[in-house]
């Protein structure tokens, strides 16, 4: 990719929910890039820059839009990086991917879309790597807390000499936070796909749907992305509280299984991998871990099959409107805190734990993607050699892991034993 670009990063969506809000993060902490705003209406992302502070009042406005691809790729040629934020992706990712393969420009964007990611990969993964460029989907709550606290176990047990992973789960020890319409639309628009295509419905029950060489993948048996178990099962750490399904596990965990095969498989050939969700240590904590349990499975089986039988008049009328989301004070209180949990082939155990202030589907989203976004444009040199359709950790896990603590985010590694 030529250095010779306009810019050092594109915002894409800045009229949206999540791109209003990236965008006021990246006038605070892009400083030193030369930054544009993106969308459809130029006078609408005028409006979004100029509520920003004095930094971003300079940024030039684009005027782009998926339905004209030219329009895409004048402004994918314009700059080394494009973070988009313009969902579902399901139904507007492709395009933009494709401009930015044919242009060499890197990317990054906020989708949990399996079924997306495939296609991207399918189609773009070779394109990419022969034009130079980094496609990177899910950089936000979705799916980096999952990708960089596995990478980090990777990076500690490594510089130990302690063997590679093998049993690995991650622990959603406390969450808060609201939902926006976007969010429910790219959840819809997944369901929606894959109720109607039977090949998709197939492809999202294998755990390494996104591995680049299927037939390569170990094969190690079931692995749920709607468990339920003890905590002690998981690591004695965790003892006296119970887990369940956490909803974001199965595309989170195919994200790091993609990381694994990308990294030619260094996690470890027997490298197993599991999300949960706390459910606490009350005495009604084993019925809300098997009632979480059961309603994440049915509602992923359920929507699978059924949801595009559903009028989209109905869906529109009982999920919230795109560009819609929760209010600043909820966005401001909320938080999570990630617990990840390994076992190394020669017995050594490990805990990475990533926290994070803010709402983690949208304020602290924002600092994920934006920092990503600025990884890709200004920390190029601590950037992996790979290219093609990557995830966050196969892309620049050297770099989150020195600028993600930077920006407010706890990550921290403890060997066990």
């Amino acid at each position: 990719m030529t250095t010779q670009r306009e810019f050092d990063l594109v915002l894409y969506g800045a009229t949206g929910f999540a791109g209003k809000l990236t965008a006021e993060y990246l006038a605070t902490a892009g400083a030193s890039a030369r930054i544009a705003l993106a969308g459809r209406s130029a006078e609408k992302v005028r409006a979004v820059r100029d509520s920003l502070g004095e930094p971003a009042h300079a940024w030039p406005v684009i005027e782009a839009d998926t339905s004209a691809p030219a329009s895409l790729a004048a402004m994918a040629a314009r700059t080394q990086v494009v973070v988009t934020t313009v969902g579902p992706y399901t139904r507007y990712g492709l395009p933009l991917v494709a401009a930015c393969v044919e242009a060499g420009t890197d990317y990054a964007d906020l989708t949990g879309e399996t079924p997306f990611i495939r296609d991207s990969a399918d189609q773009f993964h070779k394109q990419a790597a022969d034009t130079g460029a980094r496609i990177v989907h899910s950089c936000g709550f979705d799916s980096i807390p999952s990708d960089l606290t596995v990478y980090a176990l990777y990076h500690r047990s490594r510089e130990d000499g302690s063997g590679e992973l093998t049993d690995t789960d991650l622990v959603l020890r406390r969450f808060a936070g609201g939902v926006s319409g976007g969010t429910v639309a790219s959840m819809v628009e997944f369901f929606r796909t894959a109720a109607s295509d039977p090949d998709i419905r197939r492809a999202m029950l294998d755990p390494y749907t996104l591995s680049t060489d299927r037939a390569a993948e170990p094969e190690l048996g079931h692995q749920s992305d709607t468990p339920w178990r003890r905590g002690v099962q998981i690591a004695p750490e965790l003892a006296g509280i119970w887990t369940g399904a956490f909803a974001m596990a199965a595309p989170n965990s195919r994200i790091v299984r993609r990381s694994n095969a990308l990294l030619d498989w260094a996690y470890g050939r027997k490298f197993r991998y599991a999300e949960h969700m706390s459910t606490g240590s009350s005495v009604l904590a084993p019925v809300a871990s098997a009632v979480d349990t059961a309603v994440n499975a049915a509602a992923f089986g359920l929507g699978m099959k059924y949801l595009d039988k559903v009028p989209s008049t109905v869906l529109e009328r009982i999920t919230p409107k795109p560009g819609s989301g929760p209010s600043e004070r909820t966005r401001d209180k909320g938080h999570y805190r990630i617990e990840t949990y390994t076992t190394t082939s020669s017995g050594a155990r490990y805990r990475a734990v990533i926290a994070q202030q803010g709402d983690p589907g949208y304020k602290a989203t924002a600092v994920l993607l934006g920092e990503s976004g600025l990884a890709l444009a200004l920390d190029r040199d601590r950037l992996s050699d790979l290219r093609g359709v990557l995830t966050p950790a196969a892309a620049m896990g050297d770099a989150l892991l020195t600028r993600l603590p930077a920006a407010g985010v706890t990550l921290q590694t403890t060997r066990l034993n």
